[in-house]
């Protein structure tokens, strides 16, 4: 019998709630992490044999037609589907305390699990200390984020804060200069690097930057995209921002 949420829809949670993951990277990163606990792994013959699988983890094996029936909809599982908890919590001071000159990401409001999954990719190609979001006004850990993430969150921080106002303080507090990407902004990105420590702040695509949240930045600046187009995806941005970031003069 085909298992849905009543909206029919397929799972990406197990009965427990705990994230299901699925995909050669998403599956692979998360079993070579020590800091995840994985409680079960269906997998088909074929692709548990492609991986390095550790001894006690409990497999059930299945066709490619019965793992699609443990993820969402047309979910790209390639014969891997894991039942993993939730990561460990990261808090602001230990990511602010580590040493060097590493960018951080602060995301407002960007709820859309494949864009925050491509951020965390993005996060982890840029070498980025990490992301920080506020936890009621970002997604919870899932296949599609994972999917996204291709690997990246089981290797970027992620912290989850309560109150991203006061997480900016803090992140000021700490050294950081805090840029706040906004289309409307006079001065361009490049322009406003100097050589501390950056953190960069992305709104949601479409509303960008809550007003308490850009004042709570050291400045506003731009991406010096053409007229033709409104904005970029967030993700996109971040990417590109990213970039500035690790090739500044």
């Amino acid at each position: 019998m085909r298992r849905t949420d009543g909206r029919g829809h397929r799972p990406s949670k197990g009965a427990s709630g705990r994230p299901r993951l699925w995909g050669r990277h998403a599956v692979g990163a998360a079993l070579a992490n020590p800091k995840r606990r994985a409680v079960k792994l269906w997998a088909t013959r074929d692709a548990a044999g492609r991986m390095n699988l550790s001894t006690g983890l409990p497999v059930t094996f299945a066709d490619a037609a019965d793992l699609g029936r443990l993820v969402p909809q047309d979910a790209p599982h390639q014969g891997l589907v894991l039942e993993v908890e939730p990561l460990a919590d990261v808090f602001l001071d230990e990511l602010l305390g580590e040493e060097g000159n590493r960018p951080l990401l602060v995301l407002d409001q960007v709820t859309d699990p494949h864009n925050v999954g491509a951020i965390l990719r993005s996060a982890a190609a840029f070498d980025a200390l990490g992301i920080v979001t506020q936890d009621r006004h970002s997604p919870p850990e899932s296949g599609a984020l994972a999917r996204a993430a291709s690997g990246a969150l089981e290797t970027v921080p992620w912290v989850r804060v309560v109150n991203l106002a006061r997480a900016l303080e803090e992140i000021a507090e700490a050294g950081f200069w805090r840029i706040g990407l906004a289309g409307e902004a006079d001065r361009l990105l490049r322009d406003a690097l100097g050589s501390a420590r950056i953190a960069l702040v992305l709104g949601a695509e479409g509303e960008g930057l809550r007003p308490n949240t850009a004042t709570h930045c050291d400045e506003l600046a731009r991406l010096p995209i053409s007229s033709a187009i409104e904005s970029l995806n967030v993700s996109n941005a971040a990417a590109i921002a990213l970039y500035a970031v690790a090739t500044r003069s």
